[in-house]
């Protein structure tokens, strides 16, 4: 340890692994747009996404890839309803109804249960957000207007994708496409 309590690098621990769910072409492009139109541009690192897990710890990814390719070769792909929006007090986001990608949540996060963060134990409310860190009214505004005008519709989950968390942007790590699927 250095004086501060850190860790020399050459012992520090590998950065956490993000575990989501990948979307149809459609629905990825249009929670995309979504995203740059209204997310602030300094801190949209990221594709839209649906977190599943927020922080898997990245010495044991190994184990991750096998459980999670193992869990999603007999997984169907998952419709998923979105069925509304949420006003997230700085933001909003996409409610999504997902019952077949909760259970499979269920079955991963019972596989992961040594590692997860007192975050990943909480119930699972899928959603994508496409604004966050906004001033409250900014974001009401935004929740008022899309409501407004909210039609809801559904897109097929494609498989699963694993990042590792940089300290702000993410780096690929897997691609898990379910059963049937060409790519995730």
């Amino acid at each position: 340890m250095d004086k501060r309590g850190a860790r020399p690098i050459s012992q520090r621990m590998p950065d956490p692994l993000i575990l989501t769910l990948a979307m149809d072409e459609a629905a990825s492009a249009r929670f995309d747009a979504e995203r740059r139109a209204h997310f602030p541009p300094a801190l949209n690192r990221i594709p839209a996404h649906v977190t599943l897990f927020h922080h898997l710890p990245g010495e044991e990814e190994r184990g991750i890839v096998e459980t999670i390719a193992a869990l999603v070769r007999a997984q169907a792909p998952p419709d998923v309803a979105v069925t509304g929006l949420r006003f997230t007090g700085r933001g909003v986001a996409y409610i999504l109804d997902a019952p077949a990608v909760a259970a499979l949540r269920g079955r991963l996060a019972q596989a992961f249960a040594p590692w997860l963060t007192p975050q990943d134990r909480q119930g699972f409310r899928p959603h994508v957000t496409i604004q966050n860190k906004v001033a409250p009214e900014t974001a009401r505004a935004l929740h008022a207007r899309l409501q407004e005008a909210f039609v809801p519709f559904r897109f097929a989950a494609t498989g699963l994708l694993l990042w590792r968390y940089l300290g702000g942007p993410w780096e690929a790590r897997g691609r898990f496409a379910f059963a049937g699927t060409a790519s995730a």
